[in-house]
């Protein structure tokens, strides 16, 4: 960012008087700020007044429908979280004025890790400390998921009755809104899932897009935070969980536009991640294909809709041309998943 230029969305000389006001000592000096890029919808900004550095978050920029950005839940949920085991960012404070930065927003402390995206990038660890980084991952999710919602003050933070049917529903109705071309097995993956729909466990906050790039690693191998808890709810935890397995049993590619970094050397197989998991939490976990299979069916449809917007024009920069090509893949992987019970 040159010199005097503010990043779209965050306008640094507002933001510092409106800490100034309600954090008197807080900010040292003129703040600037930067956009972090790698966010799937909500924009996150570094801001520092040349000491310290914190977080800014804020729903993107134009139109958007409150209850898919909004920061209040986001950070409801990281300030009950912060006191426990669970690593997340301290927060600093939510701004539900829109006069502010033209949205709702909610900073936080910077911390220092690194998100790692592909295979190629986690194999620099070498193999010794990427399966010591995976198996913390599958610890740290497990921690999370032991976090009685109640005791920290997230009793009411969702609906876990019917969730599972909810997000079924939810996830069809996305798909009626992305089609734009035949897609074989689709329609068939979902009927599947609806007619296989396991008994949910005892509901915990369930963060909603559990990966490898949505933590945070310091230089000792050790998570440091969880970040994009926009999708966190009270529902059930083995959503993350299958979430995690499909993620961690992608093929590689370098230039994958989706996060792949199950192909890399050292990288557990997915079934002991499935077992560690069982173990840490004390969950039955012997219906985790369905899990899996669902995992397959939303990433589907998120690309699918990625993939319409493509052809519209209306994405912005590289990768975007091969979205829709991972889609088929993912269908039959979902079927093939379902099926085996």
């Amino acid at each position: 960012m040159g010199a005097g230029q503010n990043p779209p969305g965050l306008d640094p000389q507002r933001l510092r008087a409106y800490l100034d006001r309600e954090r008197p000592g807080l900010v040292a000096g003129e703040l600037t700020g930067e956009l972090i890029e790698g966010g799937r919808s909500n924009l996150t900004y570094a801001v520092t007044d040349g000491t310290r550095r914190w977080v800014v978050r804020r729903p993107p920029l134009g139109h958007v429908l409150a209850t898919a950005h909004d920061m209040a839940r986001e950070h409801r949920v990281i300030s009950a979280l912060h006191p426990t085991s669970v690593p997340v960012p301290e927060p600093v404070l939510l701004c539900e004025d829109e006069e502010v930065l033209g949205a709702p927003f909610y900073v936080m402390q910077f911390v220092e890790g690194t998100p790692y995206r592909t295979a190629k990038e986690l194999s620099a660890l070498g193999p010794q400390r990427t399966r010591a980084v995976v198996l913390e991952l599958v610890d740290t999710l497990a921690a999370l998921h032991s976090v009685d919602p109640a005791e920290v003050g997230l009793a009411d933070f969702g609906r876990p009755e019917g969730f599972l049917e909810r997000q079924l529903r939810r996830w069809g109705k996305q798909l009626e809104a992305s089609r734009s071309r035949e897609l074989a097995g689709i329609d068939e993956l979902h009927a599947e899932l609806g007619a296989r729909l396991p008994s949910s466990p005892a509901p915990a906050v369930v963060h909603g897009d559990y990966r490898l790039d949505n933590v945070l690693v310091d230089s000792d191998d050790r998570i440091r935070a969880i970040l994009d808890w926009e999708m966190s709810t009270l529902g059930d935890p083995l959503t993350d969980l299958g979430l995690l397995v499909m993620y961690s049993d992608r093929p590689a590619g370098d230039d994958s536009p989706v996060a792949n970094t199950g192909a890399a050397p050292g990288h557990p197989a997915v079934q002991e991640l499935i077992e560690r998991y069982a173990e840490r939490s004390g969950r039955d976990v012997s219906g985790i294909n369905w899990y899996t299979a669902f995992a397959c069916f939303k990433l589907a449809v998120i690309l699918e809709g990625i993939h319409l917007r493509y052809t519209k024009g209306q994405t912005v920069g590289s990768g975007f041309d091969r979205i829709g090509a991972l889609v088929p893949g993912l269908v039959e992987r979902g079927l093939d998943t379902v099926r085996k019970g």
